[in-house]
């Protein structure tokens, strides 16, 4: 029986999103319409689009910090539907800003977030230590995050956003202004925990690293999906090579605010 095959079989669903539309009170447009949307549990799957095309109204609204103005969400774990409430225990965040406090240490860091998930103090202990070690963060682990270099603070970053072992992961720009080592270990120790089985959903303005890191993307400009689908038949369906090629021929090339 071939890979993808089994893969087929044990992909479950992750995210359903069905016709979901955002229309702010002070917009005369919708932000969102009418969109239609299914991750699965074993993507890492991407929300790509330019400037203003309605990715971070979108994932604000999957996770819960905006609700839709129409349309339904539904979340799995495991396969199994998940309320609102055991969503938030479910899924992660990694925002483009960094979401930590600068004069605070990694270690004191990861004990307030952690604590702010309930997490048993053994485990909270293990869990950092483990992920200090892995982000390569353990030398620096007592040092104010403040005093860090921008990749050393997109690590504290991560390591926020996923330690409490999310199921499902949003990441926002994960890696936006890091040297090139610490793009590859970021993107690293993603690959793993996807393949551990945490479901991904990732936004970002670099092409070259989208088109590597995920299997599944939906391209959205003006609110609305233009495509979606596997990256290797989206590209074969639109003629191109690459996906910067794919997304400026499905969005085209003038100036995006």
């Amino acid at each position: 029986m071939g890979s993808e095959i089994i893969q087929k079989m044990a992909r479950q669903p992750g995210i359903e999103i069905q016709h979901v539309s955002q229309k702010y009170k002070s917009a005369s447009e919708n932000t969102l319409t009418d969109i239609n949307l299914d991750i699965y549990n074993t993507d890492v799957f991407g929300l790509l689009g330019p400037n203003g095309a309605g990715k971070t109204t979108l994932i604000s609204i999957l996770c819960g910090i905006i609700p839709p103005s129409s349309g339904t969400i539904r979340f799995y774990n495991q396969g199994v539907p998940i309320s609102d409430q055991e969503r938030k225990s479910v899924i992660g965040f990694v925002p483009q800003e960094y979401a930590f406090y600068q004069e605070l240490t990694p270690r004191q860091n990861l004990d307030y977030f952690g604590a702010m998930y309930n997490i048993a103090k053994a485990e909270l202990i293990n869990r950092r230590e483990e992920l200090l070690e892995v982000l390569g963060l353990s030398k620096a682990a007592d040092k104010p995050v403040g005093t860090f270099s921008g990749g050393m603070k997109r690590r504290v970053n991560l390591a926020i956003g996923i330690i409490h072992k999310p199921g499902i992961l949003f990441l926002d720009e994960p890696t936006v202004g890091v040297d090139v080592q610490s793009k590859n270990a970021i993107i690293r120790y993603l690959q793993l925990i996807n393949k551990s089985g945490t479901t991904i959903i990732y936004t970002s303005h670099h092409m070259s690293e989208a088109e590597e890191f995920c299997n599944r993307i939906a391209l959205i400009d003006h609110g609305k999906v233009i495509a979606q689908g596997g990256m290797k038949e989206l590209k074969m369906g639109n003629d191109v090579a690459d996906l910067q090629s794919l997304f400026i021929k499905l969005t085209g090339e003038e100036y995006r605010d």
